[in-house]
C-alpha cells in the first residue's frame, strides 16, 4: 500500500483532504464521504508497517480487531465507525469527524490551569457513561489520555481512538507491535504496565482517576518526565490526594478520586457505571432560568452533563 496524498479517493468512496494525526499505526486524516456528502475521519495504516510480511500480519490482524471492536460501540460519548477495509492495498476505518477541541487543549483555557469541579467532574461522568457502553460490550480502552478525549462545542465529551483496545475474551493479551508501548503511561494502570492479569474496565477508571485529578489540580497525580520513574510511581507510590495540591474539593469526591487510583482493581469502583453514580452528586446542577425559555429546551446542565447516561452491565 502506498503513501496517501490529499486529493486520494479511498474505496471509490472517501476523499482524503488533510492529516489530523500521526502514530505508530498510521496517519488520521479529515475526508469527505463523496456519496453521502459529509465530513469524515479516516484512519489509515501506515505503508511501512505493510512492506515487511511479518509487520503486516500482525498490522492487519490489529486493525480488523479495531474495526470490529469500535463497530460494536454505539453510544454518544464514543465516535460511530461508518466503514472499514481491511485488505492488503487499502486498510482503513471511517468514522464520525468530530468537531470540537481536546480535552488537552482546553487545559490550557481553565483558570490556573485547572478545572472546577462541576466541570471537571462533568468530563469525568461523560467519560464513564462512554466506557460504560465499551466494557458492556467487552472491550477496555487502554490509552485514554487528555489528547484522545475531544469536547465538541455543544460540550458533548467523545472518547477517541480504540487502536489498543482489547477484546477481554481474547487470548493473546499481549497484541503489540514494536516501538509502540501499552496504553499510555501517564494514565496507566499498575496492571497495564505490569503485565500480570488480565485487564478490565477497571484499568480504563485508574485513568479516569489520573485525569480527574488532573482536571481538578492542574497537574497529574505522578507529575515527572522521567517514564521509568512514573512506571514505578503509578506501580507503587501513594497517589497524592487532591488536598495536598491545596485544592479544596468535597471529602467524598476526593475519596472518590483515591478509590480511582487504588493500586489493586479491587480496591477501585467495581464499573464504569458505579464511578458515574459516584460523580453525580457533583454535577452541574440545572439553570432555573434557562427553564423558562422559550422554544426547544437545551438541556440547561450543558455544555457538560448530557441526558445520556451510562449503559447497564
Amino acid at each position: 500500500m502506498q503513501g496517501f496524498t490529499p486529493g486520494t479517493v479511498l474505496l471509490e468512496r472517501y476523499r482524503l483532504t488533510s492529516v489530523l494525526g500521526r502514530g505508530v499505526m498510521g496517519q488520521v486524516w479529515q475526508g469527505c464521504d463523496l456519496r453521502l456528502e459529509r465530513p469524515v475521519a479516516v484512519k489509515t495504516v501506515a505503508a511501512d508497517l505493510l512492506a515487511v510480511p511479518r509487520s503486516r500480519d500482525e498490522a492487519l490482524r490489529r486493525f480488523q480487531r479495531e474495526a470490529k471492536a469500535a463497530a460494536r460501540l454505539g453510544h454518544p460519548n464514543t465516535t460511530t465507525v461508518f466503514d472499514a477495509s481491511i485488505m492488503d492495498d487499502t486498510c482503513c476505518l471511517v468514522m464520525e469527524l468530530v468537531e470540537g477541541t481536546t480535552l488537552e487543549f482546553l487545559f490550557d483555557q481553565q483558570e490556573h490551569g485547572r478545572f472546577g469541579v462541576p466541570g471537571a467532574v462533568a468530563v469525568a461522568a461523560q467519560l464513564c457513561a462512554g466506557l460504560s457502553a465499551a466494557h458492556a460490550a467487552g472491550l477496555v480502552h487502554r490509552d485514554l489520555k487528555t489528547q484522545n478525549i475531544m469536547v465538541r462545542g455543544d460540550g458533548v465529551v467523545k472518547i477517541l481512538d480504540f487502536g489498543l483496545v482489547k477484546v477481554l475474551s481474547d487470548t493473546d493479551p499481549r497484541l503489540t507491535m514494536t516501538g509502540e508501548t501499552i496504553g499510555n503511561i501517564v494514565c496507566a494502570s499498575p496492571e497495564l504496565l505490569s503485565g500480570q492479569g488480565r485487564l478490565d474496565g477497571r484499568s480504563d477508571l485508574y485513568a479516569v482517576g489520573c485525569l480527574l485529578h488532573h482536571m481538578l489540580t492542574g497537574e497529574t497525580p505522578f507529575p515527572t518526565d522521567q517514564p521509568a520513574l512514573l512506571a514505578t510511581h503509578h506501580l507503587t507510590s501513594r497517589p497524592p490526594l487532591i488536598a495536598d495540591s491545596g485544592v479544596d474539593v468535597p471529602p467524598g469526591l476526593q475519596d472518590l478520586v483515591a478509590a480511582l487510583l487504588a493500586k489493586h482493581p479491587d480496591d477501585r469502583p467495581s464499573s464504569a457505571v458505579e464511578a458515574y453514580a459516584a460523580l453525580a452528586p457533583y454535577l452541574p446542577a440545572a439553570c432555573p432560568e434557562l427553564a423558562t425559555r422559550p422554544g426547544p429546551r437545551e438541556d440547561p446542565r450543558r455544555p457538560f452533563r448530557v441526558p445520556q447516561g451510562p449503559s447497564p452491565v
